[in-house]
């Protein structure tokens, strides 16, 4: 049967000519004998795979030269923790502005190593927009100030880089990396599971200021300190190398796309043609802010919410798969990565008129 449109939060679609060209590879790769699972991580062929995608993940984010980029494990929650491990340097308090689940547990974590000044909230509202930048108290004194620029489950995005001094921002961007351009200078460290908007899951990129690396906590574990990874190139330990050829295979493709100048004119296409099915009908509903509207996640609710399972299962049938929301959350989310064409969002667009004419 033909591959069905893949609207998954995470792990999420790969372009399909990642997953040929992987397929081609995968028990032999470049003649080797072997598949590249089954190679050392040490092996001059995997380090060679590994600067590659190193390489091209410079080439396509502009990174400058003085930013390690890191390739570890423990997807973006254990980065939760790691962060304050490594980038209090000495201090005691870190900023963090709180606008949706995955910005809260990263808050939870923190509190574990430090005081958290929580500058702004949106909690008590359901996490549905982003407040004022006029009504966050930050603290100049803060190590880090830290932000989620892209919530996966509330479908709230933020449209700009908050100007927050001379503190240090740490930017989760797990659903949002390589979506359109980023002035990665902006920022003191960048962080994103893979399996969102990159690859494969188990593998997490960290794009880390030199600056601001050395000087861990105390008892920060070794493979958890970020000075360690980089002087060993992120082989201190055994990498997970599948995950990490298949990202490579996507920065690779990405290049050859256009990079994030170019998948910014598709994905703002896409989202601005899912939102427009959503809000010309009272039959489906998006309560988030039209000024912070994600264009990679894209929750909705059914007026009806009795329809919910019908509208999952019906497609599925159509083609269209994982539309249902965060389990605590409900309804439908479409997350519309880089690596879903347009094609699938029309299908979708589709699809939703049909079914609102059967059920309304």
């Amino acid at each position: 049967m033909p591959r069905a449109y893949n609207f998954c939060a995470g792990p999420a679609a790969i372009p399909e000519p990642v997953l040929q060209k992987a397929k081609e590879e995968l028990l032999n790769w470049g003649e080797v004998g072997a598949s590249i699972m089954e190679m050392s991580h040490r092996s001059e062929e995997f380090l060679q795979i590994a600067a590659a995608a190193e390489q091209d993940l410079r080439d396509v984010m502009d990174i400058p030269d003085n930013y390690k980029v890191l390739f570890l494990q423990g997807g973006a929650s254990t980065q939760f923790a790691v962060i304050p491990m490594n980038l209090l340097r000495g201090k005691n308090k870190a900023d963090y502005v709180r606008t949706g689940i995955w910005s809260n547990k990263a808050v939870i974590q923190a509190e574990a190593f430090c005081e958290v000044n929580v500058c702004a909230d949106t909690m008590d509202k359901g996490y549905n927009y982003i407040p004022d930048f006029d009504s966050w108290t930050l603290d100049p004194d803060a190590a880090f100030f830290h932000y989620t620029p892209n919530e996966t489950i509330g479908g709230v995005e933020f449209a700009y880089i908050p100007e927050v001094g001379d503190v240090p921002i740490v930017a989760d961007m797990s659903s949002n990396i390589l979506s359109r351009p980023l002035d990665v200078s902006r920022f003191g460290l960048i962080y994103a599971g893979a399996q969102k908007n990159i690859g494969p899951s188990g593998i997490t990129i960290v794009i880390v200021r030199e600056d601001l690396m050395g000087d861990a906590l105390p008892n920060t574990p070794t493979t958890f300190d970020y000075a360690v990874q980089a002087a060993d190139n992120s082989l201190y330990n055994t990498p997970p190398t599948f995950a990490w050829y298949m990202t490579g295979l996507v920065f690779r493709w990405l290049k050859e796309q256009g990079g994030p100048e170019a998948m910014a004119v598709i994905n703002e296409r896409k989202a601005k043609k899912l939102y427009a099915a959503i809000d010309a009908t009272d039959f489906y509903i998006n309560d988030v802010k039209a000024d912070c509207r994600s264009w990679m996640n894209i929750p909705f609710q059914l007026i009806d919410k009795q329809l919910d399972s019908v509208f999952i299962n019906e497609a599925a049938e159509y083609g269209l798969l994982n539309l249902n929301g965060w389990r605590t959350v409900g309804g439908m989310r479409a997350s519309i990565y880089n690596a879903v064409p347009e094609a699938a969002v029309d299908s979708l667009v589709t699809f939703m008129a049909e079914f609102e004419k059967r059920h309304a």
